[in-house]
């Protein structure tokens, strides 16, 4: 049996079972703590940002590649099924497919209850944006356009590289996605600094983007919502380049539900105007949390099958 094919099917399960772990090891906590003691000592003084943003992102990808590449070195000595054992948890450890759905969940149940306050306070465990004083049809847009865009670079793009190159590709993505989380804003401090960060994030989630709008049309097709107006978002934004890679799953989403997102967020009371994105068909509600979070678990199963499928034509042309 060629176990490397059930590498990604165990992981992408183990994370539908436990969900993301909270550990203090965990490799994205470690990432970040390494960003953030690096932004300290690199982003001072008057020099050049943009090369010591850049320096920070040949740094952290660098010891990622290293730390994970040589875990997985010294556990193939030991043994190959050690191998497979320790592949299928940094997989596991990239995805955040139930994590997502928990927050989500969160949400869904205070808005509910009618609990706005812990509703905006578990919205702002997933979101950048300001959350204080939100109302509850912000609270909905914020967490749709985040399950959009968390179905893109939590679930496809880490599921994409991992096909495409193992634990080691998938955790180059993260390692330059949590940069981009982290130092990628657009203030005073990061503009310069995290903007090669921005770029390389920009353009690793570039074809996860398409693939995404297209498995979440699919998915709003089997949920038997506008799977047609999806489309036509999909069709808008297929030539669009890396800047507008949130635009176009939050696009095709929104056609999908026959909602409207965009609009004006606050990031430490800075007003950033997004372009208004669909068509109101049907006012925000909370009953839309729930269907793009279903909307998003078709689209991470779809790319998993699709992968699957890749990675067996692939071994079979190998070994014809």
């Amino acid at each position: 049996m060629n176990y490397e094919l059930l590498i990604i099917p165990f992981a992408y399960i183990l994370d539908l079972v436990f969900g993301d772990p909270q550990w203090y090891w965990h490799p994205v906590r470690l990432i970040g703590r390494l960003i953030e003691r690096l932004e300290n000592k690199l982003n001072t003084g008057k020099k050049n940002k943009i090369f010591c943003g850049a320096v920070l992102v040949i740094l952290v990808v660098g010891l990622t590649v290293f730390g994970i590449g040589s875990i997985l070195k010294l556990a193939r000595l030991i043994h190959p099924f050690l191998f497979y054992i320790v592949s299928v948890l940094f997989i596991y450890f990239s995805l955040s497919i139930r994590d997502l759905a928990d927050e989500a969940a969160k949400i869904y149940k205070n808005l509910e209850s009618g609990n706005i306050q812990k509703a905006r306070n578990n919205l702002s465990m997933i979101v950048g944006r300001n959350t204080l004083g939100l109302n509850k049809q912000e609270i909905i847009r914020a967490t749709v356009e985040t399950v959009a865009e968390s179905t893109m670079d939590g679930i496809v793009a880490p599921l994409f590289y991992a096909f495409l190159g193992g634990p080691i590709m998938a955790w180059v993505y993260k390692a330059i996605n949590t940069l981009d989380s982290m130092v990628g804003y657009r203030n005073e401090r990061f503009k310069k600094f995290g903007y090669v960060s921005a770029k390389l994030d920009g353009c690793l989630n570039f074809i996860p983007s398409k693939i995404t709008c297209f498995l979440i049309s699919v998915s709003i097709f089997c949920c038997g919502k506008r799977w047609f107006s999806s489309l036509k978002e999909v069709g808008r934004y297929l030539l669009s380049g890396p800047g507008a890679n949130s635009d176009a799953v939050e696009a095709v989403m929104a056609g999908g539900l026959g909602v409207q997102l965009g609009g004006t967020n606050f990031y430490d009371s800075v007003a950033v105007e997004k372009p208004l994105i669909g068509q109101a068909a049907e006012p925000l509600g909370i009953k839309h949390i729930r269907q793009s979070v279903s909307i998003a678990y078709i689209s991470s199963a779809l790319m998993l099958v699709l992968g699957v499928i890749v990675l067996i034509v692939k071994s079979r042309g190998r070994f014809s």
